[in-house]
């Protein structure tokens, strides 16, 4: 299906793309789409924007071929930028759970931290077997407090519990396996495969859709809404004060193993 333009430029981190009911926004930040503050600032204002045209139903959201998003950006972790980042990461979260599209991820390479996060909130999600999957947030001494919030309903408590705590790597087709992705398939099938969904939704009447999907997440909503408060409470209030946080964050920049102290 032709889709008419509106490219990213090298001052722009997301790409939109609209043809009748059916949108593609593309994380345009290579090589691993991280995710700064203007990237951020671009997908509110992209989801935003569609959320005003009501001929699209369908929102399929995308990364290049290293990466879907790599995930927020660590530089912005620090005390001064912190509370903004966390404002900002989770007023996009918000935006597309509340949005009445339906929203698809199609996930391909890196797809870490904040980026498994906005991949695990859309309402579907088609990955590569070989896309490295994962919540590393603890290896720097932090949490992701979208996943930590909403990640035991995709997952189980127990599997929820291993990926936030150990922050190890897993494939696309673990994600799939385990509820993250409905699907995976290899490169050449993926596309053909989310477009056989995509033109089943464009069949359906988007009225209809727009508030099934609002019935669908009624529970899910409030408990995300008051969870993620939460989750940003603890981060904002515990999680910075303590030393390991910013040792792991000055680790990381620093290209350097992190000696905890433990408190």
């Amino acid at each position: 299906m032709p889709l008419s333009s509106n490219p990213a430029t090298t001052a722009n981190r997301v790409a939109v793309e609209t043809h009748l009911q059916l949108a593609r926004v593309t994380l345009a930040h290579p090589p691993l789409n991280v995710i700064d503050f203007q990237m951020m600032d671009e997908l509110l204002a992209a989801l935003q924007q569609l959320e005003q045209r009501k001929e699209v139903s369908v929102v399929i959201i995308s990364g290049g071929e290293q990466a879907f998003s790599a995930g927020v950006d660590v530089a912005v972790h620090t005390p001064d930028k912190v509370q903004t980042m966390l404002q900002k990461f989770h007023g996009v979260i918000l935006a597309l759970t509340r949005s009445p599209k339906i929203t698809i991820a199609e996930v391909r390479g890196a797809c870490l931290g904040g980026g498994a996060e906005l991949a695990m909130v859309c309402d579907m999600c088609f990955t590569t077997p070989d896309a490295k999957w994962g919540f590393p947030e603890i290896t720097l001494g932090c949490y992701p407090p979208v996943a930590c919030t909403a990640l035991a309903a995709l997952v189980g408590q127990k599997r929820a519990a291993e990926l936030v705590f150990t922050g190890r790597t897993f494939s696309g087709a673990e994600a799939a396996e385990w509820g993250l992705a409905n699907e995976a398939h290899v490169e050449g099938e993926l596309q053909p495969a989310i477009q056989r969904t995509v033109d089943h939704l464009l069949k359906l009447s988007p009225a209809a859709l727009a508030v099934a999907k609002k019935a669908f997440y009624a529970w899910d909503s409030m408990h995300l809404d008051k969870g993620l408060a939460r989750a940003e409470k603890i981060y904002l209030e515990e999680l910075m004060q303590t030393e390991d946080v910013k040792e792991g964050i000055a680790a990381w920049m620093e290209k350097r193993k992190p000696v905890w102290k433990g408190k």
